[in-house]
């Protein structure tokens, strides 16, 4: 299948079959309710779209570019996006599903997740300096030799940081969460 170039389209309740997106590239696209489940999108690049309650679980994004996009009420339960392009890259989540992920050693400051679901994503050798974690949950989140250099967690909540082995230099807790820095110490807060 030859690539294509496809430019400001909107495309709605479309299911995707395996190979179809690969080495295409989206521009100024909106994705309505489509089923990307299992789909690969190796070599694909998709610039400036937006993806509304899209579902792409269990993936295959290998070598896909990734910039200017927003991802909203999206399902990416155990997406492994640790081989993603990081040339220009940017993406941003909210209401999403993101249980079981994958974003091993990725560079991915000012990140946003807003209300995500995030449950034992892999987070290990990540730079996530300046990330925004707006009311997510992150039990069982993994964080080990990660950036969280001023990463906000303020209104997130049931993550544990292990404050010796991460960078977490003016990254931003609050008081009720603070706890999830404390439990590797093995203290008792009263």
């Amino acid at each position: 299948m030859a690539s294509e170039f496809i430019y400001d389209k909107e495309y709605n309740n479309i299911a995707y079959s395996k190979y179809e997106i690969n080495h295409n590239e989206y521009e100024n696209c909106i994705f309505n309710h489509c089923d990307f489940t299992e789909a690969t999108f190796t070599g694909a690049t998709f610039v400036d779209c937006t993806f509304n309650h899209c579902n792409f679980k269990e993936s295959k994004i290998g070598h896909v570019g990734l910039r200017g996009i927003q991802f909203n009420d999206c399902n990416f339960t155990g997406v492994n996006f640790a081989m993603t392009d990081q040339k220009i890259y940017e993406f941003h989540f909210t209401n999403c599903l993101l249980d079981y992920s994958m974003f091993y050693k990725l560079k991915l400051k000012r990140m946003q997740f807003t209300n995500c679901s995030m449950v034992s994503v892999d987070f290990m050798e990540s730079d996530l300096t300046e990330a925004l974690f707006d009311n997510c949950n992150l039990r069982l989140a993994v964080f080990s030799d990660t950036n969280l250099t001023k990463t906000d967690f303020y209104t997130s909540q049931n993550f544990s940081i292990h404050p010796v082995k991460n960078k977490i230099k003016k990254a931003i807790f609050s008081n009720e969460n603070v706890k999830g820095l404390l439990e590797h110490f093995e203290v008792i807060i009263k």
